[in-house]
């Protein structure tokens, strides 16, 4: 290791000086969600930015017996804690830094606004889309429809399909 690489991150020269860049990532269970955490990553560290990866649990329809709903909430809330973990763990090393975590119940939309509008260090949404005959994907779909102009950062789109060699170059 050289001082100028860190320690598995990626393989180039130390990143820029650092920058109030940061590209939000909404963490699912799609496929193509590897495609934007390496573009994220790789714009992130080419700037000096940072990485933020947004996760949101949908409220459990469950709702006969209290108690059953809290634990269907619990385990929910668990396995998204798991997930970014490991997510986290994939963007330091492609990026050299912690990403900031962020863990929210309710709709994914509302929570993505609120989030972009409570946050003014998020400058960039980094969103891949999908490649199956069902479309992009309703965030996909919903940020480049009517929602745009309710954002005040701009939105990258990623083809889901890209491979990691091409997200390198264009990155």
């Amino acid at each position: 290791m050289t001082p100028e690489t860190p320690a598995a991150g990626p393989t180039e020269a130390a990143p820029p000086k650092a920058s109030d860049r940061v590209f939000l990532v909404v963490v699912d269970d799609t496929p193509e969600l590897k495609v934007a955490i390496k573009y994220a990553c790789k714009r992130a560290w080419k700037t000096g930015g940072r990485v933020s990866l947004l996760h949101v649990v949908e409220p459990a329809d469950f709702q006969q017996w209290m108690g059953v709903g809290q634990i269907m909430r619990d385990e929910a809330r668990q396995a998204a804690e798991q997930l970014m973990q490991k997510i986290s763990a994939e963007v330091y090393q492609m990026s050299g830094a912690m990403p900031v975590l962020v863990l929210r119940e309710g709709s994914r939309r509302d929570e993505l606004l609120k989030l972009i509008d409570e946050d003014p260090s998020i400058s960039i949404l980094v969103l891949a889309a999908a490649t199956g005959p069902k479309g992009p994907g309703p965030l996909v779909t919903e940020f480049t429809g009517k929602l745009v102009g309710r954002l005040r950062i701009p939105v990258t789109i990623v083809p889901g399909n890209l491979s990691m060699e091409a997200i390198e170059n264009i990155a």
